[in-house]
This record gives C-alpha cells, structure tokens and sequence, in this order.
C-alpha cells in the first residue's frame, strides 16, 4: 500500500480517465449510431440487452432507462439465456449485446440463436474486429484508451463510456418518439415526479362539508365563524346558484381593522374580495402551487367554467400529496 495516497489526486485522474472517454464517443456518433436507433425505433416488440459481469451491470441500466424512455426493454442474463430464458426473446425484437472484448463466451454461445431468430443484433464493443461486432447488423464502437484502473484491468472507463452510449440512444430514442414529460411520468406513477405531473387539482381538493362558504349578506362576524370552522383562513361568499361572488381571508381581515371598520355590523360583501384567485379542477396540482407562489397566497378557490364553486385547495393539501 502506498504511503500517504493522495486521495484527491487518484480522484481527480480517474475522473479525467473516464471524461476523456466519454468525450471520444462524440466522434462515434456517425452513420451506425443512426442504423441502430432506426432499428429500435421499428421495433415491434422489445429491445432485449445482454451482457456478462460488468457489461450485463450496464446492460441493465441501459435497458431500465429505454424502457422508462418509452422503448419498451428488458435485460437477459446471457448464461440464463442459454438455460432457457431465451425463449423470452422473439423475431420481433432488437438485441443489444453487450462485451468490451467482443469475445465473451456466454454472449458468444448465444449469438448463433439470434441469428437463427432473424433478430437484430446491435453489438456494443471495445474491439471492432471482434467476433461479436463482425456478426452484428449494427456495430457501436465503446473502445477506450485505458482504464481508469492503474493495472488497466478492472471495467471503469470502459463501462462508463459504454453507459454514456447507451443514454445516448434512449435520448435520441426519446426525441424521435416525442416523448414527454407525462408520458415519462406514466412509467413512474409511485415517485415525486409521477405526483407532480400527473395529480389533477380535483385529486386534492377539499369538497362538500369541508368547504368554507357564506352568502352574500352575511355578518362578517358570521363569515370569520365559518372560517374558524372550516380551518384554511379563508372563506368564499358564494350565490345561490353557486356562482362565486368573492373571497374573504386573513389577509383581508387585517386590512377590514386597519381600516377602522366596524366587524360587528359590516356585512362580507362590503370587505370581501369580488371574485378571488381561482383554478379549473382539470388543471394540474403544479399549476396551484405556481399560482400560490406567484401571488403569494396559501389556497385558491376551484370553480368550474361557468364561475361556480367545485372546491377549495390549499397548500397544506398540496403538501400532504407530495406535490410541493
């Protein structure tokens, strides 16, 4: 063991080992890069990736990412492939196999299946003469020009480049699908993301009993009752159709004192606010955080098209969902 290793140092190097790998695949991107995301844009059925040790590691990453990315993959273990999960695997699909040396032996053993399939092979190697990358329809060049490893043995750089070429091919996978950002949240329904993009408004919001409300007319002492009731220091002052005349909350109450004016006779409609910060039920949670953050208010009121009260959201709600 060295004395005193430079921590820092052997960081820093093995960083810049793996950047420069990294950075010599830009020039790789050519005229294969584009046959192999053609292939898997056709695809019928799924991209199935395969690797052995480090390489089915990578090859696992990269299948997940496809198939949150809106390629449907899998990854297939190469010795388990041989033992009978090759049955998995059909005509329709889009193999990528992945071997730095291009002569692992359980990837190999293998290889003559695909081919028999009529499968498309897409090879991911360090060594474009190599058996595997000779009987690919589609070779992608992963080499690099060492290790990150001193002894230039153990699989750093080499997974790291082989990696960055994978996201590569989901990205541009991504964008020639148009997917978006709720698709992306579909696959994802149990994370923050999938919570922020695809919670409606009418998910969250209180309803019925839970509503604070008044009639026009009513005391202001009646409507600072009703907001004590209900909780969310606001109330709404809505007509008998149902149409929201306007919103009262703390804020406003502050003001109605500093006015001078006398709580115990005015009436909600001379204090209160005529309309008041509202969204539609369809419209996104997200979209209620940003409009309380823009006006620097904690609830909104959720009315329909034609003005009528459907609910009330707050920020304590938003909270609770996970969106903010």
């Amino acid at each position: 063991m060295p004395q005193d290793p430079d921590f820092q140092t052997l960081g820093r190097r093995t960083l810049e080992i793996e950047r420069d790998a990294v950075s010599a695949l830009i020039e790789r991107i050519d005229a294969s890069f584009s046959r192999g995301c053609a292939l898997m844009l056709a695809c019928k059925g799924r991209v199935v990736v395969t690797g052995m040790g480090k390489s089915g590691h990578i090859g696992g990453k990269i299948a997940a990412t496809l198939a949150s990315t809106g390629t449907p993959s899998f990854f297939v273990h190469p010795g388990e492939a041989s033992h009978g999960d090759l049955g998995m695997i059909t005509r329709q699909d889009v193999v990528i196999a992945i071997s730095n040396s291009g002569e692992t032996p359980e990837v190999l053993t293998i290889l003559p299946l695909f081919k028999r399939m009529g499968a498309p092979l897409i090879a991911m190697t360090g060594k474009p003469a190599s058996t595997l990358a000779k009987a690919a329809d589609v070779h992608l060049d992963v080499s690099v020009e060492q290790e990150a490893c001193p002894l230039n043995l153990a699989p750093t750089a080499s997974t790291t480049a082989t990696l960055a070429m994978g996201d590569a091919l989901a990205v541009a996978l991504l964008e020639a699908r148009g997917f978006t950002s709720e698709d992306f949240a579909l696959s994802h329904p149990g994370g923050a993301l999938g919570r922020r993009l695809l919670l409606k408004i009418r998910d969250v919001m209180r309803t019925g009993d839970a509503l604070p409300r008044v009639a026009p007319g009513t005391l202001l002492t009646g409507a600072l009752l009703e907001m004590t009731r209900k909780g969310l220091g606001m109330t709404a002052i809505v007509k008998p159709d149902g149409v929201v005349a306007g919103l009262y909350t703390d804020g406003d109450l502050r003001r109605t004192l500093d006015q001078g004016i006398d709580v115990r006779t005015a009436k909600i409609d001379e204090v209160m606010t005529p309309g008041g910060k509202s969204v539609e039920a369809d419209h996104l949670a997200v979209e209620a955080v940003a409009l309380m953050e823009k006006h620097k208010i904690s609830a909104l009121l959720v009315k329909d098209a034609q003005g009528r009260l459907e609910g009330v959201i707050h920020m304590h709600d938003l909270l609770r969902a996970g969106v903010v």
